[in-house]
């Protein structure tokens, strides 16, 4: 597997040596961290939860589009479940490539990707006290996962619980 959801703290040299190869001469490693506002508001802490089978299953799909797409890549990811904290790492990116281009643009693919596709959904806990499902509204609006998730396979049944 090549990408992974993990509860704990996301192991980002183990990422990283995952994704380098002899071949390479590039690297580059994306970062989503929690922030401590969203849409103007302060933000205490935010919750992920995940349908995982299907979240494991369509990263890889998006990791073999990127290879068919930037060429020989070697690229793994993560993305974490349950509560975090502000500062703490909720997703990551590693790709590596012969040369910088591709790494970059297989690297913004993925995490573009990842983030459109995959059925997680982040709570937001905010400092006045209120609680919102942020990327619920997206979900709800197409009655689906998103977008383009009947091409890819996930058909129905991705909106919020």
């Amino acid at each position: 597997m090549n990408f992974s959801i993990v509860s704990e703290r996301i192991d980002l040299d183990e990422l990283r040596k995952a994704a380098l190869a002899q071949t390479s001469g590039a690297f580059v490693m994306f970062e989503g961290w929690v922030r401590n506002h969203h849409d103007g508001r302060d933000v205490l802490r935010l919750e992920y939860e995940v349908y995982t089978p299907i979240a494991l299953r369509e990263a890889e799909v998006i990791i073999q589009e990127a290879h068919e797409q930037f060429g020989p890549i070697h690229a793994v990811g993560s993305h974490r479940e349950g509560v975090l904290e502000i500062g703490e790492i909720a997703v990551a990116v590693a790709v590596s490539s012969a040369h910088r281009d591709e790494a970059f643009r297989a690297g913004r693919y993925i995490i573009d990707e990842v983030k459109h596709r995959l059925p997680i959904w982040k709570k937001e806990y905010f400092c006045d006290g209120s609680i919102e499902w942020v990327n619920c509204r997206r979900c709800a609006a197409h009655g689906q996962l998103g977008d383009s998730s009947e091409h890819h396979g996930m058909g129905e049944g991705g909106a919020a619980r």
